[in-house]
């Protein structure tokens, strides 16, 4: 009998997270699951400690070959119906998988759920409510550093799912292929949201489901120069992957105004020379990319039209939920109002 969900767990040098994690698994009250957890090459004990867990699958692999590599792995290893993406650095309220099950188990047209993810260590403060997109090469985790309030109380449709934390239907995997491995890491989970989106798959954000994030546990910062240098460069292989000739020219004024704040943002924290590599990386490898892009285009469900459409109610659903977080912090948000104004 072929279990419900396979909980699919990439780890580097994760040791000092995986017990919180396996446990809170362990205390679901949904218990058809199986967990895979997939180690990039680990060198701070964490393949022994996995392998002497009884109740897990472990796929070690022998260098780290990026999230998106790992989760592919584990993606591949069961014909589980349910695949539940799992970051190490979390942990699960009880009911968390009985209440995605039971939001797939009512909402059979959506192929994939968001779970409302919370501040690992201050648990009124929000991580992400399910992914918007910002239309310069980005995603944006709806509700990050908001706090947690009724706006996020609601179940409601999604534009997509932070890769950290989210359950799939296996068959959007059959229609759209696994995660881009050229991204190593960051953007990976933007990139395949854009393709289900492409592809006609629709999500669901599910509030009931909590998942608790401590965040950049992997590369230690959200901005070194690790981070900066594979999001310069993965965001431009967004570009490059989903925007035709005629739609990098429509939104061209909101890709400059993006790209630009991008660079001075890299430059106000001291990481220009990584942004540099970064870019640097993306032109070397632009004609890949555009060449996948063709590919995935010939295989549309939305007219071109339709997915600029979704392109921008995912960035109005993102700048709403920035102007929310400013206003939180007494930020000034004429810039952002004008920008919302002018471009949405």
């Amino acid at each position: 009998m072929t279990t419900a969900v396979n909980i699919v767990i990439p780890n580097w040098n994760g040791l000092r997270f995986l017990p919180k994690c396996l446990a809170s698994i362990q205390e679901q009250q949904f218990a058809d699951w199986q967990i895979t957890v997939v180690d990039n090459g680990s060198s701070d004990g964490s393949l022994a400690y996995l392998q002497a867990q009884s109740q897990l699958s472990v796929i070690a692999l022998p260098k780290n070959q990026g999230f998106s590599a790992a989760v592919n792995a584990g993606i591949l290893s069961s014909a589980a119906p349910y695949v539940f993406l799992l970051n190490n650095d979390t942990e699960l309220s009880p009911d968390c998988l009985q209440q995605l099950l039971k939001a797939a188990e009512e909402l059979p047209d959506s192929a994939f759920f968001a779970p409302k993810m919370l501040s690992f260590h201050d648990r009124t403060v929000l991580d992400g409510a399910g992914d918007g997109y910002l239309r310069g090469g980005a995603g944006y985790r709806l509700g990050t550093l908001e706090k947690d309030c009724e706006v996020y109380n609601h179940p409601q449709p999604v534009f997509g799912a932070c890769a950290g934390a989210a359950l799939y239907r296996r068959r959007l995997f059959e229609r759209v292929g696994l995660f881009d491995e050229d991204f190593f890491a960051y953007l990976e989970d933007v990139d395949f949201n854009l393709r289900l989106n492409r592809a006609g798959f629709k999500g669901h954000y599910v509030p009931a489901a909590k998942v608790y994030h401590i965040g950049s546990a992997t590369s230690g910062s959200k901005f070194n120069p690790f981070t900066i240098r594979l999001s310069t460069r993965n965001s431009v292989y967004v570009l490059l992957k989903h925007y035709s000739l005629s739609l990098c020219l429509r939104f061209l004024p909101v890709i400059v105004i993006y790209q630009l704040c991008w660079l001075l943002f890299t430059i106000k924290k001291g990481q220009f020379k990584a942004y540099c590599q970064g870019m640097t990386q993306a032109m070397a490898n632009s004609s890949k990319m555009w060449r996948k892009g063709k590919e995935i285009r010939q295989h549309d469900s939305l007219t071109e039209p339709e997915f600029a459409a979704h392109l921008q109610a995912a960035e109005q659903a993102a700048v709403a939920s920035i102007l929310r977080r400013c206003r939180e912090q007494k930020k000034n948000t004429w810039l952002l109002r004008a920008y919302q104004a002018l471009f949405l």
